[in-house]
């Protein structure tokens, strides 16, 4: 087991645990594919990350940091990221928080052909950058 997956493994373990969460593989797997929009992980792809046999995927990444309330980068690195390895500045911008359900709720009231508008944008902004850019440049007529 490489030290870099093993001290990984740890961190994750050690978030989990800080937000009221056993650091068991259903647990991750349960909570993770409850949050992620793309193909879900199976039970022993969580039993990798939390034994030290492997890190997952940048996107899968994101999602986990989010739902356990760190960085992606410490969660990644740990200290390193926080101090930066060569000592470069880092610069940590703050994430707007929003009440969710009160999005949610407003976005529900909407008529329908707004609700549409809405979900237009989010698959838009979701998208990857390659495909935004095709889309934009075909809504502009090029």
């Amino acid at each position: 087991m490489s030290n870099e997956r093993a001290e990984f493994s740890k961190r994750l373990a050690a978030a989990m645990l800080a937000q009221g969460h056993e650091p068991r593989p259903g647990v991750l797997v349960t909570q993770f594919n409850l949050r992620f929009p793309g193909t879900s992980v199976v039970f022993q792809t969580a039993s990798r990350w939390l034994n030290g046999k492997g890190i997952p995927e940048q996107d899968k990444l994101v999602v986990l940091a989010d739902w356990l309330k760190e960085s992606p980068d410490f969660l990644r690195f740990g200290d390193r990221a926080v101090h930066g390895k060569r000592g470069a500045r880092q610069v940590k911008e703050e994430a707007p928080t929003y009440d969710d359900q009160k999005v949610f709720d407003i976005y529900r009231a909407l008529p329908a052909a707004q609700q549409k508008v809405v979900c237009d944008v989010i698959l838009a902004l979701a998208a990857p950058p390659s495909r935004r850019s095709t889309s934009i440049k075909r809504r502009a007529g090029a």
